[in-house]
């Protein structure tokens, strides 16, 4: 389990602004035996730290001298520079089941794909309810039997798993659809060479 530190903050912009020029993240932590309460964390330690445990693996996080066993919530970034400008962390009872977003992760290559057939996948993270310690960092997909007009679902992997998969049965994971034909590709250029007709703009009416 990797451990951070964090330090107690105020909450008046004036302080916010100065945390994040300064490389520090306006947080808050909260959850199992822990009153709301607002910190700040190096930017960089949150980084090396989701590198190593992964966006859902446990951190122990020092609030005001003490350790508390938190998993990243949330966060906020900004988008056009990709800092993080908030984050909120949890704090959790390790012998208590949470539910966590994971990663659906596709492994191998598919014959399908190989004939030309078009991979989609329509849900990139599954919801599970799992204890801390037994988060996943990603759910690994095997699709390298699909055939085109393949199919898999949420069903297909639920028996496999060893926690709680809490999506319905019938969402679909991937499908491997078949190639478009020439037709349907010509009609596709000419719809995006349709240019949309100018706007008539009248005359103002006199107030």
């Amino acid at each position: 389990m990797s451990t951070m530190q964090s330090n107690l903050r105020e909450t008046d912009k004036t302080t916010l602004r100065h945390l994040r020029k300064d490389g520090w993240i306006p947080s808050v932590v909260y959850g199992y035996k822990t009153e709301s309460t607002p910190i700040a964390v190096k930017e960089r330690d949150l980084i090396e730290t989701l590198r190593e445990t992964g966006r859902n693996g446990v951190i122990k996080l020092n609030v005001d001298g003490k350790d508390v066993n938190v998993v990243l919530n949330d966060y906020q970034s900004d988008v056009l520079k990709g800092d993080i400008t908030h984050a909120d962390f949890l704090a959790i009872n390790m012998t208590e089941e949470l539910d966590v977003e994971v990663a659906v992760h596709l492994v191998g290559e598919s014959p399908g794909e190989k004939e030309g057939g078009i991979l989609q996948q329509p849900i990139r993270e599954v919801t599970i309810r799992v204890k801390p310690s037994d988060i996943p960092e990603s759910i690994d997909l095997d699709i390298s039997e699909l055939q085109i007009g393949d199919t898999l679902l949420v069903s297909d992997i639920r028996t496999k798993a060893a926690y709680e998969i809490l999506n319905e049965d019938d969402e679909t994971l991937v499908l491997l659809s078949a190639p478009r034909t020439e037709a349907e590709m010509e009609a596709l250029d000419e719809t995006a060479g349709v240019e949309a007709e100018p706007e008539v703009i009248g005359e103002e009416k006199e107030e």
